[in-house]
């Protein structure tokens, strides 16, 4: 009877231990596909409430326990290593949600963050009650004692074997570590040799990022430089590379204290301080798409044009219907049919991509019903997000697809934006800041907001990324875009110096020399709306705009600009000449369309984010579903980042500007000035009264004046404003002497 009962027991075991193995696949595929119907759905969203970014920890942990219970002979020890497994997974989901503030823990639990709700609650507790350091004992000593359950063995055991494997391993690393010196010394015998400096690991062509995690965009031009001269050196060094990059992520530590106020202790902020996208409901989708289909096909037999649907993709905002024309057929004719189709499909409007590119088939874009809005969340978990390296990456929405639009500015290198008012260009700004935001810490990337409007960009005072306060006047805008093109000539400066072409090379060799300076940051300029600006200082802004343009990327600054006129007198042919990737929003004419992107289009899109992006060396623009983002969000982020630290401002922001180069090439400027504010009033006939002069150097005086924000603009027949008081003005003198 008993030997009866032994073979019973080990089958139910078995049967026991398949179940678990075959329940963890369950769990991964339910993780890696959202798809797997209610049941999959249901399980993946209690298993990311539960765990968080842990989430895959807990159906490896069941799997590993249905593998040691086939291989486990005794029950009791089973039973033992299971309670292990459950220690340590606890463990592990409170040390993920330990980097994360305790004021936003539970919050972030909640969210699905960290280790979620299992890993917030045990770290708020933790933390709580016995501190950090009493934390980090607890959860050692816990997982010290879920390892010795698990493998079953004695402390004493442990420590013995890993000394013995120690032991073997620094004999071995000590081998290597004297291989790698002697081959050092050939290699420094070799670069002596050659007239510019050996990096190893490296080549021009392979360039490493300033913060050490991405490759320089810049050098997607420099792929004409002959590698002859230095094949010798990639040979010899390349295999040191591994060893070569953690060395400069671990010497890359010494250049982020560029701010200490804000870069010390600086923690990325957490997803949950975003909305999350509640789960979406497709109903009435299929039987519409499929009514549409036959609609199409009808409407284009019934003009002589025989063709059927080969791909629906439907997307957030429209769904797309492609089609292969039939032989003979003009892609013309279809373009020309758009009004008929509309009709036909009861839609406001249907745009024509004839053909789509990449594909010998033309697509039909037609509204959807109801627009799916689109979360930055979403895009930010995203691996297209998460997984680049760029510091400048923008999560900017979903494509027809609905697959994610992920850009890197560094690469683009400026853009500029536009579309009516309300079709989501302030909504679009906000998103790329964000992005930056969750991507960056104030010493890699800062930022210059110029906001003539007031409402939209000035929430983000007071954050550590801002270079100054938001620049709300329109008059101090000019200023704040010369400080710009200054701060790139003194880069540029600092690169001929040094010997390198741009600042990805400058930071790198900085780091390598461990000379103790600061990295440059990236500098980000938002201008909100140019028009305002161009109606102000039209000469100024579009000088100082045209220069950054044309030579700012090297020194690693950046323009986006958008502006809701896309006229000729606003976007100006210099200025659309040196910003060649763009975004345009629903427009009111075709001509505005062409204006922004040099074709039409635009005044097809929806509104409500919906948008073409023109990223440079793409040969049409992608349409795009743009990521939406709630005031609270941006209040959140906000509120996180003023906790982290308070911003650095420059000191000669305003100030340095006051006496630039024209005032020293007239000695009467400061005369001129001071008759001005004497007497209140700007006029070129009271310059040439008291100061004996003609009629163009007191034009040019008063000019002097208006770029420097001096006195206003011109009113007619009305004198020009003073906008500062000789008391203000002999203050700024008296810094500026002293700077």
């Amino acid at each position: 009877m008993k030997s009866s009962n032994q073979p019973q027991k080990k089958l139910k075991v078995e049967i026991r231990g398949i179940s678990l193995i075959a329940a963890s696949v369950l769990l991964l595929l339910c993780l890696m596909y959202p798809s797997l119907g209610i049941v999959g759905s249901f399980t993946r969203q209690v298993l990311i409430f539960l765990t968080g970014e842990g989430r895959y920890l807990f159906p490896l942990t069941v799997g590993i326990a249905g593998y040691s219970l086939l291989r486990t002979k005794k029950q009791a020890t089973y039973s033992f290593k299971v309670y292990g497994y459950l220690v340590l997974l606890l463990v592990g989901l409170t040390v993920m949600h330990l980097p994360i503030p305790l004021d936003y823990a539970l919050k972030a639990g909640i969210g699905g963050d960290g280790g979620g709700l299992i890993g917030g609650v045990a770290s708020y507790v933790l933390q709580k009650s016995f501190g950090q350091l009493g934390t980090y004992i607890i959860l050692l000593t816990l997982g010290v004692m879920g390892t010795l359950m698990v493998t079953n063995r004695s402390l004493v055991s442990i420590v013995t074997g890993g000394s013995k494997s120690m032991i073997k391993w620094l004999s071995s690393a000590g081998a290597k570590i004297s291989q790698f010196i002697y081959q050092e010394k050939e290699v420094s015998h070799i670069s002596k040799k050659k007239d510019e400096p050996v990096i190893l690991g490296c080549d021009d062509n392979e360039p490493v990022d300033c913060y050490g995690e991405q490759a320089a965009a810049l050098d997607s031009d420099d792929g004409e430089e002959s590698d002859q001269g230095r094949s010798d050196q990639v040979l010899v060094f390349r295999k040191f590379a591994p060893l070569i990059n953690q060395e400069d992520n671990r010497l890359s530590g010494d250049l982020e204290d560029y701010d200490v106020k804000t870069s010390k202790d600086y923690l990325l902020p957490p997803l949950s301080l975003l909305s999350k996208q509640p789960q979406a409901r497709h109903g009435k989708g299929e039987k519409n798409i499929s009514g549409n289909v036959r609609k199409l096909e009808d409407t284009l037999g019934s003009f002589g044009i025989k063709s059927k649907v080969s791909k629906v993709v439907r997307g957030p905002g429209i769904t797309r219907y492609e089609i292969h024309p039939p032989p003979g057929v003009k892609v013309s004719r279809i373009v020309g049919l758009a009004d008929d189709i509309a009709l036909s499909m009861a839609a406001p409007d249907v745009r024509i991509e004839a053909p789509i590119p990449g594909k010998s088939a033309v697509g039909i874009e037609v509204p959807n019903k109801k627009i799916a809005r689109v979360y930055l969340r979403e895009l930010i978990e995203s691996m297209d997000f998460s997984g680049a390296l760029s510091k400048l990456s923008l999560a900017l929405g979903k494509d027809v697809a609905g697959m994610p639009v992920v850009a890197d500015l560094a690469k683009m290198p400026h853009l500029l934006i536009a579309g009516a008012t309300g079709a989501g260009k302030s909504v679009c700004l906000n998103t790329i800041i964000a992005s930056i935001l969750y991507k960056a810490a104030p010493h890699e990337v800062k930022f210059l907001i110029i906001d003539p409007k007031m409402v939209e960009l000035t929430t983000y005072n007071g954050i550590a990324h801002l270079v100054s306060p938001v620049v709300t006047d329109p008059k101090k805008a000019a200023i704040s875009l010369r400080w710009a093109v200054k701060e790139m000539e003194n880069r540029y400066e600092l690169f001929a110096e040094a010997g390198v072409r741009d600042i990805y090379r400058y930071n790198r060799l900085k780091r390598e020399k461990l000379s103790g300076d600061p990295p440059l940051p990236l500098i980000v300029i938002i201008i909100d709306e140019l028009a305002d600006l161009m109606m102000v200082a039209p000469a100024d802004v579009e000088d100082a705009v045209s220069r950054l343009a044309q030579m700012s990327r090297a020194a690693g600054m950046h323009l986006v600009i958008a502006t809701q006129r896309p006229s000729v007198d606003v976007i100006t042919g210099l200025i659309k000449a040196n910003i060649p990737s763009r975004i345009s929003f629903a427009v009111s004419s075709q001509i505005d369309s062409r204006t922004i992107l040099d074709m039409g289009g635009a005044e097809k899109l929806l509104g409500k984010g919906d948008m073409l992006f023109y990223p440079v060396g793409v040969v049409k623009p992608v349409r795009v579903q743009g990521a939406f983002l709630f005031d609270t969000d941006v209040d959140n982020l906000v509120g996180y980042l003023k906790k982290q630290g308070v911003p650095d401002y420059v000191e000669k922001f305003l100030a340095s500007d006051i006496m630039p180069e024209e005032e020293a090439e007239d000695e009467l400027f400061p005369q001129a000035v001071g008759v001005i504010t004497e007497t209140g009033h700007a006029s070129i006939s009271m310059l040439q009264r008291r100061l004996h002069v003609g009629y163009a150097r007191a034009a040019r005086l008063i000019d002097i004046m208006e770029r420097k924000g001096i006195v206003g603009g011109y009113e007619g027949s009305k004198p020009r404003t003073v906008l500062i008081t000789k008391e203000q003005y002999d203050q700024k003198i008296k810094g500026f002497t002293q700077n």
